[in-house]
């Protein structure tokens, strides 16, 4: 079976499951981006936490070692204190994934991919996650092959569309399916999980080709 065969099984699968447990795909959109949400909202928490926490024990440290900081240590200890707990509040923390675009460079739809694979990492099984790394693992030389490539190559044309949406896509609906019906397994007797490690395992052999693509035809058209 084909690469882009293999990934629209997986992604008919989630949604076969997803419309028999959900007819709104809105409502499951919302639950990830609110789980997401949660997410970074505990990340800034703990961020303000440990801050605080070492500038208490620098203070208490600086006391037993060199002496008492005074009332002027102490308002430069609050003024710290403040600063980190503003800082880590307003902060943006991760700055979202940008959309793909037709016209968008193909080191940037490199970047982008491994960007969000960075992201999604931690959602995905562990069989994934190992997949999910040996196509990181290609990424920076196939960024360095397709960089100076003309978007209008037909062999950048087929990275693009696998980097920039058929994987990206691929995971998008697995993380729509509820965890516990993940494992439920289709006449075929494969589950949701196997469905995307076959998916990404095929993404990344497609990926393994187009590196080796462009390093046997290190000539061909390069971008204006």
């Amino acid at each position: 079976m084909s690469t882009s065969r293999q990934v629209d099984a997986a992604i008919a699968r989630f949604d076969d499951v997803m419309g028999r447990i959900d007819r709104n795909p809105a409502n499951a959109a919302r639950r990830r981006e609110t789980k997401r949400g949660l997410a970074a909202f505990a990340h800034r928490i703990t961020n303000i936490g440990v801050a605080l926490g070492a500038l208490i024990v620098a203070t208490i440290g600086f006391g037993l070692v060199v002496g008492p900081i005074g009332i002027g240590g102490l308002f430069a200890v609050a003024a710290l204190m403040l600063f980190a707990i503003l800082f880590f509040s307003l902060w943006g923390g991760e700055k979202p994934v940008v959309d793909y675009r037709e016209d968008m460079p193909n080191k940037a739809v490199v970047q982008r991919l491994e960007s969000l694979l960075v992201r999604r990492r931690g959602d995905l099984p562990a069989a994934a996650a190992r997949s999910i790394d040996a196509i990181g693992a290609q990424l920076p030389l196939l960024e360095s092959r397709l960089a100076e490539t003309n978007i209008l190559d037909p062999l950048a044309q087929d990275a693009r569309r696998l980097m920039g949406k058929h994987l990206p896509e691929l995971i998008e609906r697995y993380e729509r399916v509820p965890a516990q019906y993940r494992a439920e397994r289709d006449a075929e007797g494969k589950s949701v999980d196997d469905r995307l490690v076959a998916g990404i395992d095929a993404a990344a052999h497609r990926a393994r080709l187009a590196r080796a693509a462009r390093e046997a035809t290190p000539s061909r058209s390069r971008a204006a």
